[in-house]
């Protein structure tokens, strides 16, 4: 049972792990190169854990940025992982420490991968949830580690690596849609994103989601007036 479960968990999440470890190095390589030990990125990524949140930390201390200005500046980029943290909070079945630490660990791969869990037991899917977000966490941290030592031995050109992001979404948007099988759904995901960066692509990311929770919202209010009506 414990074999199946670790079996399904490093399967699952073989798609993270492709797109992590090159992610990984090449904020590792950016890391090193502002004169850091590599040990330093190893632990950032043990306990920050957040893709696009270290990768600004790199710009922020390359321009020697305050305290206030990460946390300001950390804390609005990751707002998003809240509405991440809401939305499956009837679906995590972890307890005590486990719980708390994969509501850590819980990025944006790792949501994806989690949304669409169909394990029946509660048992299982805990302990699926756990080893999934445990996994990529070691992914994450593997690939830091290995760009930062890297990029403190030799040099070489990171051009293009940034695709590796783009690629692990797409990837993760068809898994979901085999699990799901929903076209609606994905459809107006598609139509929210693409109004979002015409109407502002600097902050595409923030206002797609903002959209995305309004009419979720507007279709569970208008869920709920049906019901009152009714009755």
């Amino acid at each position: 049972m414990n074999t199946d479960n670790n079996t399904s968990a490093i399967r699952l999440s073989l798609p993270v792990l492709f797109g992590y470890i090159p992610l990984g190095a090449a904020f590792g390589v950016m890391f090193s190169e502002l004169g850091y030990h590599w040990l330093y990125a190893m632990l950032m990524g043990i306990v920050i854990y957040a893709g696009a949140g270290q990768f600004l930390a790199v710009g922020l201390l390359a321009n020697h940025a305050g305290l206030v200005e990460v946390f300001v500046a950390t804390l609005l980029l990751n707002a998003r992982h809240m509405v991440y943290g809401l939305s499956l909070l009837s679906s995590l079945k972890l307890q005590g420490p486990r719980r708390w630490y994969l509501i850590f660990a819980l990025t944006d791969e790792t949501y994806s991968l989690l949304s669409m869990l169909q394990t029946g037991c509660d048992q299982l899917r805990a302990r699926l949830q756990f080893r999934i977000a445990a996994l990529n966490h070691v992914y994450w941290v593997a690939g830091c580690t290995l760009g930062a030592w890297l990029g403190g031995q030799i040099e070489f050109s990171t051009a293009g690596i940034e695709f590796t992001l783009p690629a692990l979404f797409l990837v993760l948007a068809l898994e979901q849609y085999r699990a799901v099988r929903r076209p609606r759904v994905f459809v107006l995901a598609l139509a929210i994103g693409v109004l979002a960066l015409l109407i502002s692509p600097d902050n595409m990311l923030m206002l797609s989601i903002a959209m995305a929770v309004s009419l979720l919202v507007m279709a569970r209010g208008g869920v709920e007036w049906t019901r009152l009506r009714i009755f």
